[in-house]
């Protein structure tokens, strides 16, 4: 029987927390958290009852649900203080209708260095959520493009300014893919994804006219350009 998860594995393997993240004096142990050597967020969520109340009539009532889809695929990664030796086990999520789109820390573990030693208020403090939190978003979603929106305009690279409005309009064919035109396809494609769009890869393609896969093509290379974050592993669009 073929091993899915193999002892050479790691936290920052997805690429979702890497050592450089952490402030001084934390580092990322290699296993995953529990110090195993496969990803057990699903079952860490399943046994804190994570998703519990977002599963209740009355959370999905008054809740929208693109704030219940934030808790989907979650993600436990486990850090140490070099110095205590105190452990914690964070838990990253994925904003993916936040604003631009960010990681943020939706759970802490906190344990010790030694069982049954106090958890005191100045080490929860001290506790880096949201550094961790800023370092891992700007690598991820500091887009390299360069606009401002003034008036509901967009300035492109070029200069060139264009409407909000006209985001999701045709792109104007292939004749130029240029700097300007990749920009273009990250703008709508960040346009459909704050819309809610689950695979905006395929609306792009329904918009543009074109194939499925020259869309997907576009949206690639709007990535490999970092106009765009990395896509979500298993994730359409």
């Amino acid at each position: 029987m073929s091993n899915s998860n193999p002892p050479s594995a790691n936290q920052s393997d997805d690429g979702l927390i890497r050592p450089e993240d952490l402030p001084g004096g934390w580092y990322l142990p290699t296993r995953f958290p529990g110090e195993r050597s496969d990803d057990a967020s699903a079952q860490i969520d399943e046994i804190l009852g994570y998703d519990d109340w977002a599963a209740t009539g009355s959370r999905a009532e008054v809740v929208p649900e693109s704030e219940q889809n934030e808790t989907v695929d979650g993600c436990w990664r486990y850090i140490e203080h070099a110095a205590t030796h105190t452990r914690v086990f964070i838990r990253l999520q994925r904003q993916t209708y936040a604003v631009p789109e960010e990681v943020r820390i939706t759970g802490v573990v906190y344990l010790p260095w030694r069982p049954g030693d106090p958890i005191t208020s100045k080490l929860l403090r001290e506790l880096p959520t949201a550094q961790i939190e800023a370092a891992i978003s700007k690598r991820l979603f500091a887009m390299n493009r360069e606009h401002t929106i003034t008036g509901g305009k967009i300035v492109l690279p070029s200069g060139r300014k264009i409407e909000e409005r006209d985001l999701l309009k045709p792109l104007g064919g292939t004749a130029k893919q240029d700097a300007e035109f990749y920009e273009r396809v990250a703008l709508q494609h960040g346009c459909l994804t704050q819309r809610g769009d689950k695979n905006p890869s395929a609306t792009i393609a329904q918009i543009n006219g074109v194939a499925l896969t020259t869309a997907q093509g576009w949206v690639a290379k709007a990535r490999a350009r970092g106009l765009l974050p990395p896509g979500r592993r298993g994730r359409a669009g």
